[in-house]
């Protein structure tokens, strides 16, 4: 199958290349290589396998529509985005033309091809907003919610916080449309935390390649608020081979809303975190305290049942064993941190 991925030289877009390439298919990136390590993402791949590269942006739509009706893909996994909500309420307009201007860019490329494609869209737990109405208890040095076991499900009513959420919650909804006005095949997968090698992450965004990376090389690290929250994390292989069931099994997933992350069994606190890395590196941590950002979440955990029943998913990947990947690979390449 001709697979076209955008963002393919960013964190998940590189090892969800890798994956497509390990499975037999055409691969076709499309990025503008402006992320911190993507033009290191784009050299590993290139001895992982052969692909084609589109150095363009996702607002160019010209540069868009020339792309895809070039390699004409059967599948797609659009991962372009802007992805940090600090950034977002800084310069609202950037986000809302990269995410949601963006996607309409994609999706218009993609409905004009002869052939639709099948969508794989990477959307955001964000467009849940702050959730103030779940009931939440301490236990610990975490969160937890007092009356959802599984996790939060796609029920939820969405209730876009801040401009990312906002964008990114505009480009789910448009993304699901196209499939019911125009027929385009899609399915929306909102992500939790989802961490790996290939990750650098920076303060505002992928906070535990965060943590990881400032605990290795001696950096000083912020949390933003009590260090309480809890996020469940997803290492990114497992995320990729959940694209992977989604692009195989079409008739299943088509017209679907997958949560995923880690689910209840892989949640995590900042304070857990920092604790997890003392002990691996053997030395005391220190972290500075700020105040909260805007719509934070005190917990968010996916109810990951439906992608897991319908897709046949499982995770393999538990978190001490993600976080010492993790560790090992930021360890092993310290000059592409500095």
């Amino acid at each position: 199958m001709r697979v076209l991925i955008t963002g393919g030289a960013g964190f998940v877009g590189c090892n969800a290349a890798n994956r497509m390439m390990a499975d037999g298919h055409q691969v076709a990136l499309l990025d503008n290589l402006s992320r911190r390590g993507s033009r290191s993402n784009l050299e590993w791949l290139k001895g992982r396998g052969d692909f084609e590269f589109f150095e363009c942006d996702v607002r160019d739509a010209d540069a868009v529509n020339a792309a895809l009706s070039e390699f004409k893909p059967q599948a797609m996994i659009h991962l372009a985005a802007q992805v940090a909500v600090t950034t977002s309420v800084e310069n609202p307009r950037e986000d809302f033309e990269i995410n949601a201007q963006g996607t309409l860019n994609v999706l218009e490329a993609a409905r004009a091809l002869d052939e639709l494609p099948f969508v794989v869209f990477a959307s955001t737990n964000k467009v849940y907003g702050k959730m103030e109405d779940l009931k939440i208890r301490q236990d610990g040095r975490r969160y937890a919610y007092q009356d959802l076991p599984h996790g939060v499900d796609a029920q939820r009513p969405l209730d876009f916080y801040s401009p990312y959420g906002c964008s990114k919650g505009a480009a789910d909804q448009y993304v699901r449309d196209y499939q019911r006005i125009y027929g385009l095949p899609s399915c929306v997968f909102r992500m939790s935390c989802i961490y790996g090698t290939r990750q650098f992450g920076v303060e505002d965004q992928g906070w535990v390649a965060w943590f990881v990376i400032a605990a290795v090389l001696g950096k000083q690290l912020t949390i933003y608020g009590d260090g309480m929250q809890v996020r469940d994390v997803l290492f990114v292989e497992d995320l990729v081979d959940a694209y992977a069931r989604a692009i195989a099994q079409p008739q299943v997933s088509a017209g679907n809303i997958f949560n995923i992350g880690g689910g209840p069994q892989r949640q995590l606190s900042l304070l857990e975190l920092i604790e997890m890395l003392e002990r691996r590196l053997d030395r005391k941590i220190e972290p500075a305290f700020a105040d909260w950002r805007p719509g934070d979440q005190l917990i968010y955990v996916s109810d990951i049942r439906r992608v897991e029943d319908e897709l046949g998913w499982k995770q393999k990947v538990d978190v001490e064993q993600g976080v010492e990947r993790l560790i090992d690979w930021v360890s092993q390449n310290k000059g592409l941190f500095q």
